[in-house]
């Protein structure tokens, strides 16, 4: 009798909670102001339908993002949620990637992360572990309330610094039943440890942590890390690859801290003393990790996706099981691709000219949810 009276609580609880959440929803897409007219760097699709929406975190953030959907769908669809690249906007290329994923019968969400593009927290530019994790799995909370969405049938997909943080959503919320890692950056592991894990030591990193806390008292507001502009004629191919989406009308974006003048200094000090990718040998789900053959960053993919699998990778330092479920795990190198041709395909010539190189494996993506959304 306790059991049945602690479930009936239990589910009142619940029902009062969802009720509340959705109150909320439609509150802020009242306060929230929002650009309406049509601002993406590629040109919206007859495919779809398109609408701007808000959601809310946990943390009490309003996230902004735009809802694609297929246009004549009828019944409760499968649904995905996408963000990345880590400091761009989802008017680039998570845009990009959710509505080409709505032209084949999926409720996509690409959404603005906490602090970035139009949504909310201040000040901007600022990123956190947890309350990134908490931006994907908040997308899946909206996703799920969706009337044509089925709530069983969610996935997501994450770009660049973004591949990594869905890795880490995944391992968190088992709501999400496939994962996609597109040209993934582990951004704790840079963080951490620099570029190749060059700094991956203790004087260095007791360098960086005292540089970052002086930055906190000196200017706590200072901004870095946009893409360098002007370009140096030395500058090394991943740069002028960052460049040549990021700085041209290719990619560049006015809400993007990519296209401008970046995060603030101190805003990655939290990534740089984490690894958040401990538990993804844990993931049972599906995932799919998918790198570049020649882009600068395919030895996070690699290494992500061997600890996931095996438990242990090079570059991780501590070891775990092997996953229980490496049936449903895939990693795809594609040949010839550079880190930015998986952000829109890539161009055979600078500033988007020339033909595309079409290097987003389409066909392969909208398989794998198909097969893991069912």
């Amino acid at each position: 009798m306790k059991k049945v009276i602690l479930a009936v609580l239990v589910g009142g609880m619940l029902t009062a909670c969802t009720n509340s959440k959705r109150t909320k929803i439609e509150e802020n897409m009242t306060k929230q102001e929002l650009t309406q007219e049509w601002d993406k760097v590629f040109p919206l699709s007859e495919k779809v339908n398109h609408k701007k929406v808000t959601f809310e975190t946990q943390y009490g953030l309003t996230l902004a993002a735009d809802l694609y959907e297929p246009k004549d769908a009828e019944g409760k669809l499968a649904a995905i949620a996408v963000s990345g690249p880590f400091g761009a906007t989802k008017e680039q290329s998570s845009g990009l990637y959710a509505m080409r994923m709505a032209e084949r019968g999926f409720v996509t969400l690409a959404f603005d992360p906490s602090y970035t593009g139009e949504s909310s927290g201040e000040p901007h530019r600022t990123a956190s572990p947890d309350i990134n994790t908490e931006d994907f799995m908040a997308a899946v909370d909206y996703l799920s309330q969706l009337e044509n969405v089925d709530a069983e049938k969610i996935g997501i997909i994450g770009i660049c610094g973004w591949g990594g943080i869905a890795l880490n959503a995944a391992a968190a919320d088992t709501r999400i039943k496939a994962t996609v890692a597109s040209t993934m950056y582990d951004m704790t592991r840079v963080s951490g440890n620099g570029y190749y894990d060059a700094n991956d030591n203790e004087p260095d990193r007791h360098a960086a942590r005292e540089a970052l806390s002086k930055q906190r008292l000196s200017d706590p507001k200072e901004m870095a890390g946009g893409v360098i502009d002007p370009l140096p004629d030395d500058a090394p191919q991943f740069v002028k690859d960052y460049y040549d989406y990021y700085k041209t009308e290719r990619g560049y974006h006015a809400r993007s801290g990519n296209s401008n003048d970046g995060w603030r200094v101190i805003g990655t000090q939290a990534y740089a003393n984490s690894r958040f990718l401990y538990y993804i040998n844990e993931i049972r789900s599906a995932v799919l990790v998918m790198h570049g053959e020649k882009a600068h960053s395919r030895y996070f993919g690699e290494a992500a996706y061997h600890y996931m699998v095996d438990g242990k990778a090079e570059g991780y330092k501590f070891v775990g099981e092997p996953n229980p479920n490496p049936e449903n795990k895939q990693l795809l190198i594609i040949p010839g691709a550079s880190h930015c041709d998986l952000y829109d395909g890539g161009y055979t010539e600078l500033v988007g000219k020339g033909e595309p190189k079409n290097m987003i494996p389409w066909d392969k993506l909208e398989e794998f949810f198909k097969t893991y959304l069912r």
